[in-house]
């Protein structure tokens, strides 16, 4: 069996909810602090309709936001809300089923609210939360309490995550302004499989920064302002994908119908200013190139990803992602306009 949206258990036709086996459990840094009962985020969680006769699914209940009146759980659509199939007021559980022999543990939010996959180019949505069913304070396992001012992705950002299944990580951001490909199956474990198409995404190049089920972690800056930057949702097997935050506190909030902002503190580094500086001229350049070829590169077998990165030297490049399962592909091209291609082979890209 293959992990493939979320982290799956198997279990037997005939006795759903005895003895499941899991087919993959992770930790990096003791895994049943992310795997049991745990009033901070960063940890097992989902709905308690994800699952199937052989299969129950989950991913982690990722961080909390608020529109002032109301505080919510963030995590993914596919985590939270069975990818656009889930309905207002779905239990969410943590931990997640996975991590309760596929049954129901304790309540802690009720599903509210998803932007659409696809046209909103993000992987997001919200439960309300219950009384006392996680920190009202927003403390990530191992990470603590983050600021509340986002960070933009820059090339080389030195970038932290806390999720269920590899626990805290840490790594640095590959390539931005990335379009992939995204493979995603309709139900926990089986039912058709379909890809989504995504822009402008964050892409961290590591074998051991996430890991099926850490779907829903909050990405945030490897400091001790923890500034949120991303929302991790895909990878492959030396990949990690995620929503830049600004895109998905935009498209909650659209979808809410008033605005989210995280809970946290205020701190935000000078390293602001510096990413702001960075998303200037060279990478306005390079971003200009890939969006120039992009559409005929991407319709290369194969290929299932291009974005902007760094070379060897440092300078900005045009990163192509491919998928390693395709063969060799001899049509890329070593240069575009100018700018150095650089080929990173990889596993298929799926939701996490």
């Amino acid at each position: 069996m293959r992990l493939g949206i979320r982290l799956l258990i198997i279990v037997t036709f005939t006795l759903l909810l005895s003895s499941p086996k899991l087919i993959s459990k992770g930790s990096a840094d003791g895994g049943a602090d992310h795997q049991g009962r745990n009033l901070n985020f960063g940890v097992s969680g989902g709905n308690v309709n994800d699952i199937t006769k052989r299969f129950c699914c989950s991913g982690t209940l990722g961080a909390l936001v608020t529109d002032g009146a109301n505080s919510y759980v963030l995590s993914n659509n596919h985590v939270l809300g069975l990818s656009g199939k889930a309905n207002a007021g779905d239990d969410i559980s943590q931990p997640g089923l996975i991590d309760n022999g596929c049954r129901v543990s304790t309540v802690v939010a009720d599903f509210t609210v998803a932007p659409q996959l696809g046209p909103s180019n993000v992987d997001a949505a919200i439960a309300q939360l219950r009384d006392g069913g996680m920190a009202a304070d927003g403390t990530i396992q191992d990470i603590g309490v983050p600021s509340s001012v986002v960070m933009p992705a820059s090339v080389g950002l030195s970038v932290a995550k806390s999720g269920r299944t590899t626990g805290f990580t840490t790594g640095s951001i590959a390539s931005i302004n990335t379009s992939v490909s995204v493979q995603y199956q309709a139900g926990c474990g089986q039912g058709k499989k379909f890809v989504v198409s995504y822009t402008n995404q964050v892409v961290i190049n590591s074998s051991t920064f996430s890991a099926g089920g850490d779907s829903g972690s909050l990405i945030v800056t490897n400091d001790s302002n923890h500034q949120p930057v991303a929302l991790l949702f895909a990878g492959s097997s030396t990949t990690t994908i995620g929503n830049p935050i600004g895109q998905v506190l935009t498209q909650v909030s659209n979808a809410l119908g008033r605005p989210v902002s995280f809970v946290g503190t205020t701190q935000a580094s000078s390293m602001t200013t510096l990413a702001n500086n960075i998303l200037s001229e060279d990478v306005e350049r390079v971003t200009s190139v890939k969006n120039r070829h992009e559409r005929d590169m991407m319709l290369k077998p194969g290929v299932q990803g291009m974005g902007v990165g760094f070379g060897i030297g440092g300078n900005h490049e045009v990163v192509v992602y491919v998928d390693q399962a395709a063969g060799l592909i001899t049509d890329l091209p070593q240069y575009l306009d100018g700018v150095k291609v650089q080929v990173v082979r990889t596993g298929r890209f799926v939701a996490r």
